[in-house]
């Protein structure tokens, strides 16, 4: 009997699992396709080199793993004299990554992009009340 209750259990227990699982896909938010890339590390802007540097090298290779073990070999040798351009291009990156979430965050808001603090008072500056609407002087 322990059996026969404990089968019947495991019915109702996975219909709930269903129910859980896709309550969590359903509450997590879609991925917005507009929104900004995170920009690369130091290493992985080395390794875009690096990779295309093995691969001239060593062109009968196709297994992804050899190559990413030599250039976390490679990373680990190197001086910081030698990462430094390295570290540089990342810093660059990110700095345009800053600008356009910015950018994107504006968007967000519902700012335009293109329109600059002052042109935005310029067009604004005839309503005195901010309603944007014409009052009637009846």
């Amino acid at each position: 009997m322990k059996g026969a209750n404990s089968k019947a259990g495991s019915g109702k227990a996975d219909s709930r699992l269903a129910v859980k699982n896709t309550t969590k896909k359903e509450a997590k938010a879609a991925k917005d396709p507009n929104k900004p890339k995170r920009p690369p590390s130091a290493f992985f802007v080395f390794m875009e080199d690096f990779r295309n540097e093995y691969k001239e090298k060593h062109p009968s290779n196709k297994s992804v793993a050899v190559v990413c073990k030599a250039g976390g070999s490679e990373w680990k040798s190197m001086s910081e004299e030698e990462k430094a351009p390295f570290v540089v291009a990342a810093a660059k990156r990110k700095k345009d990554f800053e600008h356009k979430m910015e950018t994107y965050k504006r968007k967000l808001a519902g700012g335009d992009e293109n329109e600059s603090e002052k042109s935005k008072s310029e067009v604004h500056d005839d309503d005195e009340d901010g309603s944007g609407e014409e009052e009637d002087d009846d």
